[in-house]
């Protein structure tokens, strides 16, 4: 070209970076600068950009080391790359200590939450998603789930646990309202994993709907128990 303008350049550095070449942005990049066109904003967000997605070889160990020792205290927007990062990559252990410092930095960003859920799906047991209804009845091991569940119950009876039943919102009688709250979804999920791993295992359940209050209460006394 005789006339190489900003939108020539910024043409140029953008395409590289959407296919992933953010060296050879980079090196357009300074190209530009030393023959003489300045820079405008959009240069700068095409720039960032081919670095943002040239940065995802899934590196997400060196990324943390790099975060650790940067002499700066790490903002939101790090944090959160490298919890992206984990989610795309699946590294939960990282992804829980990007999860905790964004929960202290801004715990009400719903996003953050979101991106750990998602963590969380993807390392199910055996690559599998088990799904429960409220006493539901249609998983392969609905009995071995239901035998442990009564003795679970037994259980936490014992060690003081007293069913919510105002949690219990259905209309049913007054009566019906405990074997209601003993087959919530949350409960049968907790219940296969016990009977599936080994003990101390970690158990996440992710739930479509909020907890209910029994439930709540109920996962405190198991986890005492188990």
């Amino acid at each position: 070209m005789g006339l190489r303008d900003v939108v020539s350049w910024t043409s140029m550095i953008s395409a590289y970076g959407m296919n992933g070449q953010g060296r050879d942005a980079v090196a357009l990049f300074s190209d530009m600068l030393e023959s003489g066109v300045v820079p405008d904003q959009i240069v700068f967000v095409s720039i960032l950009s081919a670095c943002s997605h040239s940065g995802r070889p899934g590196l997400v160990d060196e990324a943390y080391k790099f975060i650790s020792q940067m002499t700066v205290k790490p903002s939101e927007q790090l944090w959160g790359a490298l919890l992206s990062a984990c989610q795309v990559y699946s590294n939960m252990s990282l992804g829980l200590v990007a999860a905790d410092h964004l929960f202290q930095l801004v715990p009400e960003q719903a996003g953050y939450y979101v991106l750990l859920s998602n963590i969380y799906a993807k390392a199910e047991m055996g690559k599998r998603v088990h799904t429960f209804l409220v006493g539901d009845q249609s998983h392969p091991q609905t009995k071995e789930i239901y035998e442990e569940l009564d003795v679970l119950v037994s259980k936490m009876k014992e060690a003081g646990y007293v069913p919510e039943t105002n949690s219990a919102l259905h209309d049913v009688e007054e009566e019906d309202k405990e074997c209601h709250l003993a087959v919530h979804s949350e409960k049968l999920a907790i219940v296969f994993v016990i009977i599936n791993t080994e003990p101390g295992t970690p158990i996440r359940i992710t739930k479509s709907l909020r907890v209910c209050g029994d439930c709540h209460v109920a996962s405190k006394h198991i986890s005492k128990i188990t």
